[in-house]
């Protein structure tokens, strides 16, 4: 930087260009470091700051005047009253979600604690005039009068998240009166809203508004959601959840909306003629959720097989009513899917699966929970016909086996996550085919599937570069698959060994010699485990930030002050209250979590 006694880059670079660099660097940590080098980049980096997120540590209010204080170019600001201190790093300063890197009134913030009030907002409005989003995540205090005073001064606004705030329709009203750029709106479990302040903002600004979310709000009804037809002619995303809206309100929407591309719904009382809406209207519709659907059968949703040609994601979710016929129009009609979810709908079996195999060639990913009539015969069609299939998950499919998993593994070789729980069919000559033929799999969860043993993780350490593995339940395997897998997937971040009575301390030694990039690790009900393999494991994983011990009886608090001490970078130690000293939890009392504090 120096040459001589010159400063080059101070005396050769204006601020916006200075400004324009720190800008471009993403991490915080590095922003921390060219803050730190003289008072010049100190303050043009505060002035380059546009994104801040707070939880709940010290006084709201007073942390908001001395982040606007500092950082004058805020454009995003997010609030998220539930968010705990300790969701930020333990040993950083209790300011450091805030992103404000502030540490000298720490002492004095924490000694008082309180919700974000008006006051807060009212002064985040005066010096944020250019803020664009703004995040209240259950901030309980907020009232129509501190969103007025966002709404008049910041009319630039384009997102509005008021999740769980109690806010009234006098507060919207103003937003809509104002905030005429207004794009991205959620309103999830905003109680005190009513229709007056849905339709008064969507009359104010309703031309700007493409996202909206409504859920729990026990006031708003149809009404508000034929106002949104009417005013709302660019809306592409509406994520729904009411048991009071019934089908109107739907019909005006998919009937005036054309630019509608994603649609989530949870209303218990739409029948199929909202269904027929949607297909008959919504061609653009690329992503539909319908979930606890009670009053629509495979007629409705026949109408979105026909209708919606552009549809690519699909999620159907504990909807009872439909068949194997739904399925067979939705493939028939939809040849561009590539995400599909089929939830604990009871009728839809083998015949529906095989159909999406045969005519959705570009499916990426498939989900088949709580799906009991379903067979080997339709992932072997899935095997055959959907060879781009990259994500596989399979809950609480009893019929599904090895064949199933065969077919899978020779059809489908780009597969990088599978996921099977609870499906007993499934052994090791199953997973033996998925490690030997899927040689991009990074993500294997196969929980409490007991068939499958030490042999599946010694195909899968061969032939898969694993980064995350859950176990957990898999009774039969012992400390020589998992040693396969310590010696052939030194990527791994994240491991779930709970419930495995076979596991001793070989296995964590291996671990720590093989796997040093290692994260997570839970490793519960295992009673064969003791410190010897922690002290292993903590030497070779400097990386570990996250631990689940508890009902390890062979652990004590030998092993836990092992890990708090061993472990720079450990966040979360999830064991038993007794088996904790009293010097580690003075030492360690913020990384510390207990399951059962009485035992």
């Amino acid at each position: 930087m120096r040459r001589g006694r010159g400063d080059l880059i101070n005396a050769a670079l204006p601020d916006e260009v200075l400004m324009d660099i720190f800008a471009r660097v993403e991490s915080k940590s590095g922003r921390d470091a060219c803050s730190l080098v003289c008072r010049r980049w100190l303050r043009l980096e505060r002035a380059s700051r546009r994104a801040v997120r707070i939880g709940a540590s010290g006084t709201a209010d007073r942390v908001v005047r001395c982040l606007v204080r500092r950082f004058s170019g805020l454009r995003d600001v997010f609030f998220n009253e539930r968010l705990p201190v300790s969701a930020s790093p333990p040993r950083s300063p209790p300011l450091a979600n805030a992103n404000c890197g502030i540490s000298s009134e720490t002492e004095e913030l924490e000694s008082e604690s309180s919700s974000l009030s008006d006051a807060g907002l009212v002064v985040l409005a005066e010096w944020c005039t250019q803020l664009e989003k703004l995040s209240l995540i259950w901030c309980s205090n907020i009232t129509s009068m501190g969103l007025k005073s966002v709404a008049q001064k910041c009319m630039a606004l384009k997102s509005l998240d008021v999740q769980g705030c109690y806010i009234g329709d006098n507060g919207l009203i103003a937003i809509g009166d104002y905030c005429k750029k207004l794009e991205d709106l959620n309103l999830r479990f905003c109680e005190g809203l009513t229709d007056s302040g849905l339709i008064g903002l969507v009359r104010g600004c309703g031309k700007s508004i493409k996202t909206l979310g409504v859920a729990a709000c026990t006031w708003i009804t149809d009404m508000s959601l034929e106002a949104v037809g009417s005013h709302c002619p660019s809306l592409e995303v509406l994520s729904l959840d009411s048991e009071i809206i019934k089908n109107k309100g739907i019909l005006s929407v998919a009937s005036q909306c054309p630019a509608l591309k994603v649609l989530r719904l949870q209303c218990i009382s739409a029948t199929d003629d909202a269904l027929l809406a949607i297909g008959s209207n919504c061609a653009s519709l690329e992503f539909l959720a319908l979930n606890s659907f009670q009053k629509f059968t495979d007629r409705g949703l026949s109408a979105i097989g026909h209708g919606c040609k552009r549809l690519k994601n699909l999620t159907l979710s504990d909807c009872y009513f439909l068949s194997d016929k739904s399925l067979l129009a939705i493939a028939s009609g939809c040849s561009e899917l590539t995400h599909l979810e089929v939830n604990g709908c009871t009728n839809i079996s083998t015949f529906g699966v095989e159909s999406i195999g045969r005519s959705c060639p570009k499916l990426l990913e498939l989900g088949l929970l709580y799906c009991q009539r379903i067979g080997n015969s339709a992932l072997a069609e899935i095997g055959r016909g959907c060879s781009l299939l990259q994500a596989l998950h399979l809950v609480d499919c009893f019929s599904i086996g090895d064949d199933a998993m065969a077919s899978i593994a020779h059809g489908c070789r780009n597969l990088r996550k599978l996921h099977v729980r609870r499906c007993y069919e499934i052994g090791n000559r199953g997973i033996i085919s998925v490690g030997t033929h899927c040689r991009y799999l990074t993500d294997l969860s196969v929980q409490f599937c007991d068939r499958v043993g030490d042999s599946s993780l010694i195909a899968i350490g061969e032939g898969c570069p694993l980064q995350r593995l859950n176990v957990s339940g898999c009774h039969q395997i012992t400390d020589i698959g998992l040693a396969a897998i310590a010696r052939g997937c030194p990527s791994l971040v994240y491991l779930d060994i709970s419930v495995l009575q076979s596991l001793g301390d070989m296995a964590l030694a291996e671990l720590g010699e093989g796997c040093p990039e290692l994260r997570d690790i839970v490793m519960s009900h295992c009673p064969k485990i003791s410190d010897v393999g922690l002290t292993h494991l903590v030497k070779g994983c400097a990386l570990l930030q996250s631990l689940q011990i508890v009902y390890c009886p062979g652990i004590t608090s030998a092993g836990v002050a092992t890990i708090v001490s061993g472990c720079a970078a450990i966040r979360k130690v999830l064991v038993e209250k007794w088996k904790v000293s009293a010097r580690t939890k003075r030492k360690a009392a913020s990384v510390l979590s207990f399951l059962c504090v009485d035992l």
